[in-house]
């Protein structure tokens, strides 16, 4: 019987990809109250520096459902629906702070949980209801 090799390493999370109905609606969230700026942005989709290596993507809904077909290669088509849920990194010493800057913002807060392994989560929800967590060192045990 013959051993299935391992699967190579991964080095992290490149693209985390959410669908939006309202392109410019999301765009003002996300450059308002999380303070992202765009690397690049047109009328189907907005891409942010989400941290060290790591991309937030903005798909106007339904407007990825056909390949992009470019000098470079073709994307194939994608799409989602619903409430997505992802997190994003914040120091804790940072945590004070957000919390302020949500309340200013009004942006309610939905849940907080302190993890065993030290880390805090805040969750609340961007305009087309998916679940934002910033979370600190802690959550996990790689971060």
């Amino acid at each position: 019987m013959s051993e299935t090799p391992a699967a190579p390493p991964l080095s992290g999370v490149v693209e985390t990809g959410l669908y939006v109905d309202d392109l410019p609606r999301a765009r003002d969230f996300y450059e308002r109250v999380l303070g992202l700026r765009p690397m690049i942005a047109d009328e189907r989709f907005c891409a942010y520096n989400a941290g060290p290596g790591s991309v937030l993507l903005l798909f106007l809904r339904g407007q990825t459902l056909e390949p992009v077909v470019m000098a470079e290669g073709t994307i194939p088509p994608h799409d989602g629906h619903g409430p997505l849920h992802y997190a994003l990194a914040i120091p804790a010493g940072a945590l004070a702070h957000w919390e302020q800057h949500l309340a200013v913002q009004c942006v309610a807060l939905e849940g907080r949980v302190n993890w065993k392994g030290g880390g805090v989560s805040l969750y609340f929800r961007d305009p087309d209801a998916n679940l934002v967590e910033l979370a600190t060192p802690g959550l996990w045990p790689n971060y």
